[in-house]
């Protein structure tokens, strides 16, 4: 696989682990908020994008030690079906592996979690399970996809790899009740994170304009969701 670019040093990527983040390129999502739009779609000429797998992992061989993790995000880093091959090749070097992902490829994520490629799966939830409201938020969603990411949540839930479900908070898309929804659908999860949304580099013009959630609106939401997660977050405040 080629990369689109790499973070050398991250403290926040993977929770208690320095980390170095690798950006795949490509979403099947148009998520309106996203703050990624430059990583949304491939490249004519793949020999133009930036780093291929050989350079990254001389990059780790020479930082073992003092990294621990390496973290996949994008884009959508499961829709490159090289993917495997190279999680294997950063497993076998001693390394901890987080994917971020939207949950819209179940076979990939059953593929990495049950061959053990991946430590940690942080899938992003974009709106309640309802389909308008999740092609609303998503921008673009087939049925198909719509029952991959709820197989997700539910196959995610049910394994034994460490999971953070997570969820960009949007006063356009989102009120109270609606993060309530969501986390009854997460139910019994181990950490629901709510992310403050970032308007500067929203992909749709439109949302740049957006006022986000004060810090105290989010902490109500975050309080709403306690009785049916394990733990929640607030990210980005």
């Amino acid at each position: 696989m080629k990369y689109a670019g790499i973070v050398k040093q991250s403290f926040v990527d993977y929770p208690g682990k320095i980390a170095a983040v690798l950006f795949t390129r490509g979403c099947n999502f148009r998520c309106p908020f996203c703050h990624n739009g430059h990583l949304l779609t491939k490249i004519k000429k793949p020999e133009e994008e930036r780093t291929d797998i050989e350079k990254v992992l001389d990059f780790l061989r020479e930082r073992k030690g003092f990294l621990d993790a390496v973290v996949l995000s994008g884009g959508e880093p499961t829709l490159n079906e090289g993917l495997p091959e190279d999680l294997l090749c950063i497993k076998e070097m001693g390394y901890l592996v987080k994917i971020d992902t939207n949950g819209s490829n179940l076979h990939m994520l059953e593929k990495l979690v049950e061959e053990k490629l991946v430590d940690y799966v942080a899938m992003d939830v974009k709106a309640p399970l309802q389909y308008k409201k999740y092609l609303q938020a998503s921008g673009r969603l087939s049925p198909g996809e719509f029952f991959n990411v709820k197989n997700s949540i539910n196959f995610l839930n049910s394994s034994d790899v460490k999971v953070e479900f997570r969820t960009t908070v949007v006063p356009v898309l989102h009120d109270f009740e609606d993060i309530i929804e969501i986390a009854s659908h997460l139910e019994g999860a181990e950490v629901y994170s709510l992310q403050q949304f970032r308007p500067e580099h929203a992909l749709n013009p439109l949302y740049r304009t957006v006022v986000p959630y004060s810090r105290e609106e989010m902490q109500a939401m975050a309080d709403g969701c306690a009785s049916f997660v394990k733990k929640v977050n607030l990210l980005n405040m």
